[in-house]
């Protein structure tokens, strides 16, 4: 029998960036392609319909402007990890994304929040993951692609808390957010074959309860998605995935996502937790 589960925190706060300047203009993951057009009058309205989603959840949406020439700008998971008022900012891989962490950097400092300058690269919650109440408060931390593992040393250092570091092997899913997803405070969901052998057994240990996403839900992106606890906000292109929330006591609210899909992001790319 499938029990409904209670939100642990029914209210959140979120940051996003509205995709006004959003355009598949290189490529630098293997779903970018620049001769696949992008609709961006959907692309805007599929984000705001995202933001609608999470608001109608009773959750707090902050918005981050955008900036031209800063096309993933609208992926703003990317731009730092947050946990109790401390932002570790991202260092970039890739030079077209650079001045992102510049943007981010500003919103936090005029939050008033405790701002880390990174010197190891790292994409923000892109590849760290957070679970407050697991083993006392725990981070999952992807590398193998873009973030250099040397940063997961620092995170730990930096926020106290125990960071787990898993390796990516498969370059479809070169963020953690691609392969693993939070579903609530202490569980995940995830993709095992996105993972080296190692990391697989690592998860199993950790998390022998965590719900299994085959390859078809994660190509569909539908780990890259963002939960309160109860309800599952993911791809509606992810029918499958969020049919095995459902039977797993979640909630799904599936979204139309198409365009910010060409940009090799779903979902979770585009909302950060502001974790106060």
């Amino acid at each position: 029998m499938t029990v409904a589960r209670a939100a642990t925190d029914p209210s959140r706060v979120y940051l996003m960036c509205p995709p006004e300047h959003f355009g598949v203009e290189y490529t630098i993951n293997p779903w970018m392609d620049p001769q696949q057009p992008v609709d961006a009058e959907l692309a805007l309205k599929q984000w705001q319909c995202l933001r609608e989603t999470l608001t109608g959840l009773g959750h707090e949406v902050q918005v981050l402007p955008p900036r031209p020439g800063l096309p993933d700008m609208v992926y703003a998971a990317n731009g730092a990890f947050t946990v109790d008022g401390t932002a570790y900012g991202a260092r970039f891989a890739h030079p077209q994304r650079a001045a992102e962490a510049g943007a981010h950097r500003e919103f936090y400092q005029e939050l008033g929040w405790r701002y880390v300058r990174p010197t190891e690269t790292n994409e923000g919650e892109g590849d760290f993951a957070y679970l407050p109440t697991a083993y006392g408060g725990t981070i999952l931390a992807g590398y193998g692609f873009r973030t250099d593992p040397d940063a997961h040393r620092r995170v730990q250092e930096t926020l106290g808390r125990p960071v787990v570091s898993l390796r990516l092997v498969d370059p479809l899913f070169y963020h953690l957010d691609t392969a693993l997803a939070v579903l609530d405070d202490e569980n995940v969901a995830y993709y095992p074959a996105a993972f080296s052998p190692a990391s697989q057994r690592v998860l199993r240990q950790l998390f022998p309860d965590a719900l299994l996403a085959s390859r078809a839900d994660a190509l569909a992106f539908g780990l890259n998605l963002v939960s309160d606890g109860r309800h599952v906000v993911l791809n509606d292109a992810a029918s499958a995935m969020a049919a095995k929330l459902a039977a797993a006591g979640y909630q799904p609210v599936p979204v139309e996502f198409t365009e910010l899909h060409k940009g090799g992001g779903s979902v979770k790319c585009c909302v950060a937790e502001l974790r106060g």
